[in-house]
């Protein structure tokens, strides 16, 4: 698929567009993490720069934010030359085909949407042979929606099982998108379950104390902060809105 990478935002879109709305998300997770009980400084901003121009994603960069998340191979190729010299650490969040493996470990730190079984075993398989690690989160799909990827919450913990027999990959945490919606309280649960099984993983020595939960984009954060997020994966709040809604980016089965 030839993908045409564009700027989603406003055509007067510049450096000052970009830092006014990364000043506000900051400003919301400060709030959010104070309301919790939390420290700000245990909770990441990740860039989630689909359809973003890298020119855009450059001006963030600048304002000091590091951490990055594309969704597509093709994207991550259009904008590498521009990127790769910045001081950013990229991460994959969107569904990982098999055959991608090998292009997707030219330009990324970490993966974050290891799903299924097949996909360790051909990750490990690649990094053996290019002898390197790769930093990993297990993708759970807390919504139970067929529109979403993600392994089934009554086998994540089966999976993580796996991933930790493999030296290749370094387990992170875990990483959910959870249900679109408007209201907190109807996305809460999935944010909730992403964490009790993080709990139950530690206790079961499948990760560690300080594993990271990404969850949580520009509508919701604030309730995935409330419920232990320490990633939040923040686009149209910092660039502009999608021609579409978040709803028709993610549903990865009809774009993959």
């Amino acid at each position: 698929m030839n993908m045409q990478v564009k700027n989603i935002s406003s055509p007067t879109s510049n450096g000052h567009f970009v830092r006014a709305n990364l000043a506000a998300v900051k400003n919301r997770i400060a709030a959010a993490a104070l309301s919790a009980g939390r420290n700000v400084n245990e909770i990441r901003l990740l860039l989630a720069t689909k359809t973003v121009s890298a020119e855009l994603i450059a001006e963030a960069v600048a304002s000091r934010e590091t951490l990055i998340g594309e969704n597509k191979v093709q994207e991550l190729k259009q904008k590498d030359s521009l990127l790769s010299p910045l001081a950013v650490e990229r991460h994959f969040i969107g569904h990982l085909q098999s055959n991608k493996i090998k292009d997707i470990l030219k330009y990324v730190n970490c993966i974050q949407s290891v799903d299924r079984p097949d996909l360790i075993e051909k990750l490990d398989s690649r990094l053996q042979f290019e002898g390197r690690q790769m930093d990993i989160f297990i993708q759970v799909n807390t919504s139970f929606e067929e529109s979403k990827f993600g392994i089934s919450p009554d086998h994540a913990i089966d999976l993580l099982r796996m991933a930790n027999r493999y030296e290749t990959l370094n387990i992170k945490g875990l990483m959910t998108i959870g249900l679109f919606d408007a209201d907190p309280e109807k996305v809460r649960p999935s944010f909730r379950l992403l964490q009790q099984i993080s709990n139950n993983a530690v206790d079961l020595g499948l990760l560690n104390d300080h594993s990271a939960l990404s969850m949580g984009m520009s509508g919701d954060l604030e309730t995935a902060i409330e419920e232990g997020a320490t990633i939040v994966r923040v686009g149209t709040a910092i660039f502009g809105k999608r021609i579409h809604p978040d709803s028709y980016y993610w549903n990865e089965q009809k774009s993959a």
